[in-house]
């Protein structure tokens, strides 16, 4: 899922603060996030940096969550969950573009809203069968779309994060996917997060496998850790398929 939980990604960071950072900073995010990806963010940054922001780095793990139908928390009444209809006037308050929310309706994408009072604490998105990636070309196809669903955009308030509207999306979210019969909820996480690694290790993910993509203007080259392996685009009508099977069905 994409936990907007303030990424360590170079998408959202200053690169020129980030090669001014103290080695024990670098240290920090090379424990957080190994040899390997460690390595692959401070490309990333570099990359961001001698190209203005005209070359990018992007690297997500492919991971399946179980799908829990235990309740983590308690429902409150006064901050409930509830599925959300197209004429919630709380639309208003979603952070994200007035298209793109009308976008994800059109296409049939579920969405389950937590509220405080009667405001806005955050948000989860469900696609069912396939979904197309927003940050780069790649579409995402679920082999078993009777017991597996694609979560998305998982967003909550800053001044909501410490309290429980996280657990609560997630408790709504659950409930249903398991009157659904749904066994197995698929996302992707940046590599470069260790916030959302955090968080989706608590949950008991399943590592998939990698994804790894390098933008240079029109140009995508996208290194794959299974089928089709690799992939050249140069624009949005060309895209890597990647196919997501139960974690019992990948060897």
């Amino acid at each position: 899922m994409g936990v907007t939980f303030g990424a360590a990604s170079p998408r959202h960071s200053n690169p020129w603060l980030s090669l001014t950072m103290p080695l024990q900073r670098i240290r920090t995010t090379y424990k957080q996030l190994g040899a390997l990806d460690g390595s692959l963010y401070y490309l990333s940054v570099l990359l961001a940096r001698v190209s203005l922001g005209h070359a990018r780095l992007i690297r997500y793990y492919l991971v399946a969550q179980p799908v829990h139908g235990e309740a983590a928390c308690r429902p409150s009444a006064k901050n409930p969950v509830t599925e959300l209809a197209p004429d919630d006037p709380l639309i208003a308050s979603f952070p994200r573009p007035p298209a793109v929310i009308a976008r994800r309706i059109s296409d049939k994408a579920q969405c389950f809203v937590a509220r405080s009072g009667n405001e806005f604490a955050g948000f989860l998105w469900l696609a069912y069968g396939a979904y197309d990636e927003d940050e780069v070309r790649c579409r995402y196809e679920l082999t078993d779309s009777d017991t597996c669903v694609w979560d998305y955009d998982v967003h909550v308030e800053p001044q909501h994060r410490i309290g429980r509207t996280f657990a609560r999306l997630w408790d709504a979210a659950n409930a249903h996917l398991t009157r659904r019969g749904m066994r197995w909820s698929m996302s992707r996480i940046s590599a470069f997060n260790p916030t959302s690694l955090a968080v989706h290790g608590r949950l008991g993910i399943n590592t998939l496998y990698s994804a790894t993509f390098i933008c240079l203007g029109p140009l995508q080259l996208s290194l794959i850790g299974a089928a089709p392996w690799f992939h050249v685009s140069l624009s949005d009508s060309s895209r890597p398929v990647l196919g997501l099977a139960p974690p019992s069905r990948q060897h």
